[in-house]
């Protein structure tokens, strides 16, 4: 009902405007708003359920977001290959895996918004959500590893090249969830010298939340993540 709630609206102001006065651009999504829509889940997600269910959210959040990947990019090849894909499409096997990787990933805002609203089984909830927050990392790598290697060219690839994508998906998530652990200590720090002001508080759990979200992003780490 929401969605079709903002076609309709989107649908109103685009005819009463025929110049589109506004557009929302991603680095004000990626950059604003999805820092404050993550920091507001991760603060009230229920931390011993997301540890008691961690193995099954990794397992879905690699495995998955892996098989999902390679699945999309192969079936897309394989289709390429039958010509039930046009002639015209230039487009090989690392194409087609990194257009995988590029929409393999479980929006966690999406996940957010339908079962809040519909007050879904908590261990549901808290599966699907952390892997909608893990899997940032795999994906990240992935689109990375494949840009990477579509650049250079798939002749070009060295089987070092292979370990590199593997390193890089340990340093993108470990080195997220390290920049969130530091800054929650921080945070731990300062609010112990706030019991006299709590009403400040509340400011710098949002400042320091923010401050991990750019801080990871800044060093291409797992912004979520962390």
């Amino acid at each position: 009902m929401l969605i079709l709630l903002g076609l309709v609206l989107g649908g109103i102001v685009l005819v009463a405007n025929k110049k589109q006065l506004y557009q929302l651009e991603p680095a004000l999504f990626f950059l604003f708003l999805l820092p404050t829509i993550v920091g507001d889940a991760g603060y009230f997600m229920p931390a011993r359920l997301f540890f008691d269910n961690l193995g099954a959210i990794l397992t879905y959040a690699v495995v998955g977001t892996l098989w999902n990947a390679f699945c999309t990019g192969f079936s897309l090849y394989a289709a390429r290959m039958l010509n039930v894909i046009d002639a015209k499409v230039q487009a090989d096997l690392m194409d087609f895996l990194l257009f995988g990787a590029l929409i393999s990933a479980v929006d966690p805002v999406a996940v957010l918004a339908v079962f809040e609203e519909v007050h879904v089984n908590d261990t549901l909830f808290i599966i699907v959500f952390g892997e909608s927050l893990v899997n940032d990392a795999v994906t990240v790598v992935l689109y990375k590893v494949y840009i990477s290697f579509v650049e250079v060219g798939p002749e070009n690839v060295q089987t070092a090249d292979y370990f590199k994508g593997v390193a890089s998906f340990l340093i993108v998530s470990i080195g997220g969830t390290l920049v969130g652990l530091v800054f929650a200590v921080i945070l731990g720090f300062i609010t112990r010298f706030t019991k006299n002001v709590r009403i400040i508080e509340p400011l710098f759990v949002f400042l320091l939340v923010y401050l991990a979200y750019l801080t990871a992003e800044l060093f291409s780490l797992s912004a979520i993540l962390s």
